[in-house]
């Protein structure tokens, strides 16, 4: 099998963290139309990531924050985000570089976007669970449309 020279997961994993992007620039400037609301799944040790000391205590490595009805000053910058959402009635800022992400889901649509770095990881990649203050809503039928990118097995 020939050696991969171009390096197509980084080629699509780029292409699919601009399409994130581009929901989160559009989310700031109008907020998010009709029914759409966004499941951000992302690394909390990943380099970069800013979120309250009291917040990381209650998550794992991973972490999910949705975008639907309860979000504030949300900024997108070319390198990440930044927003406020609310824990337990408190308001936290958090700043989460695009690298960090693992997954980005819209229920709506439905849609989800496997951004993990390997299989390992997008097989690892958490699942959308609950806003920080209400319970999430159930994913339509049909949501598990997986947009991922990873190597296929040599032999295939």
């Amino acid at each position: 099998m020939a050696k991969d020279l171009l390096d197509y997961p980084a080629l699509v994993r780029r292409a699919l963290l601009g399409v994130v992007r581009e929901v989160l620039v559009r989310a700031a400037g109008e907020g998010l139309p009709g029914e759409h609301h966004c499941f951000l799944a992302f690394r909390t040790d990943h380099p970069g990531v800013d979120i309250p000391e009291w917040v990381r205590s209650e998550q794992n490595e991973e972490m999910t924050i949705v975008l639907q009805h309860q979000f504030w000053d949300l900024s997108v910058a070319e390198e990440g985000f930044s927003v406020t959402l609310r824990f337990g009635g408190r308001p936290a800022r958090l700043s989460v570089p695009f690298d960090a992400l693992v997954a980005f889901t819209d229920p709506a649509v439905p849609l989800v976007l496997g951004l993990a770095d390997s299989a390992r990881e997008q097989a690892d990649a958490p699942r959308p669970v609950a806003e920080a203050d209400e319970p999430a809503p159930a994913a339509p039928a049909g949501s598990d449309r997986v947009v991922p990118f990873q190597r296929r097995p040599k032999g295939d």
